[in-house]
């Protein structure tokens, strides 16, 4: 028995990210609508969403679950059977799945919310493994897994992968034809194993990479991606280049971090700011006074890589060994900065 025909799925959409933001949720909610049309426009009849609906695990705004349910009805509604599984965002407790962010997704026509790894015919859900459950993934055998996977290798943004955990492995898949997941923000790949890629950029971790949206699967068929063309972009970029190029560089919904690499003024640097937000539509601009640019610096061995204050934060936390804090949680804190 197949579960599905053609399946659209999409994941890691983070409602109540950035304190709340109602930017950020009326951006869920373009994306759910887009998402919605894209499947229909492909004749997909049921839609699986791979995790990390919520994006804080303490509590829920009242704004983000107005938004949050609103969406869900909307999803339940648009296709045949929508499943939901959560993520490790939405769990309150990190080591069960008894208390979660949309438990009200129960109640909601059309939304089948899995708890627990469920296989269905040829085709197995895993919400994000909590214990011990990790060990019985090699016994698993169906064609199609869809799941909220922590797994070594993959990068958790552009520069940093992450390290072997000692758990989960890629092996342990042996006996699927495909797995896709949600967790890694990244779309990317290692022969069978798929990070489908967050909803749409969420800050400048994701900066200069706007390769999300969705998937879509027909049975026996080879995934399909989809990107959002009216997605947020993050963008970092000398000032002299983005002067050269700012008609092709600049868009709507924009965030935009200018290095300041050229000598101006205050009053300049102000002025483009204002200039550059009233012309394009852009959200938010900041400036940022020159460090040292690579192109005036001499380099007597061409060999000499550099990495931005960005990477150089990102691979400390991700280096943090500590009881006491979530790596995953400071890097969440530093990216939002």
């Amino acid at each position: 028995m197949s579960l599905f025909k053609k399946v659209a799925c999409f994941t890691d959409i983070h409602f109540g990210l950035k304190s709340n933001s109602t930017t950020h949720l009326n951006d869920c909610e373009e994306f759910v609508d887009w998402y919605i049309a894209e499947a229909k426009k492909a004749g997909c009849e049921t839609g699986i969403f791979l995790g990390d609906w919520s994006h804080n695990r303490n509590s829920l705004n009242l704004i983000t679950l107005d938004s949050s349910i609103r969406c869900l009805e909307k999803l339940g509604a648009a296709f045949e059977q929508f499943f939901w599984f959560p993520g490790n965002h939405d769990l309150f407790y990190k080591d069960k799945r008894d208390i979660h962010s949309s438990a009200f997704g129960r109640h909601i026509p059309g939304v089948t919310v899995v708890e627990n790894v469920t296989t269905i015919g040829d085709v197995t859900l895993v919400p994000w493994l909590v214990s011990d459950e990790w060990k019985e993934i090699s016994k698993v055998k169906s064609r199609y897994m869809f799941g909220h996977f922590e797994l070594p290798l993959f990068y958790m943004n552009a520069m940093v992968q992450m390290p072997n955990h000692g758990e989960l492995q890629l092996e342990h898949f042996k006996h699927q034809e495909y797995v896709f997941s949600g967790h890694f923000h990244i779309r990317q790949n290692r022969g069978k194993i798929w990070y489908i890629g967050n909803a749409f950029p969420h800050d400048f971790g994701d900066a200069w990479d706007d390769k999300r949206g969705m998937m879509i699967l027909e049975w026996g068929g080879e995934p399909q991606f989809i990107d959002w063309p009216n997605c947020p972009k993050f963008r970092t970029i000398n000032l002299s280049d983005l002067i050269d190029k700012k008609d092709t560089i600049m868009k709507s919904k924009m965030y935009l971090r200018i290095n300041l690499d050229i000598d101006i003024s205050f009053e300049e640097a102000n002025f483009i700011k204002e200039t550059f937000s009233n012309d394009y539509d852009v959200r938010e601009i900041s400036l940022i006074q020159d460090k040292i640019s690579l192109d005036t610096t001499v380099d007597d061995n061409p060999d000499t890589k550099f990495e931005s204050v960005d990477q150089i934060v990102t691979k400390s936390l991700v280096a943090v060994e500590s009881e006491q804090f979530d790596k995953k949680v400071l890097l969440d804190i530093y990216n939002n900065l």
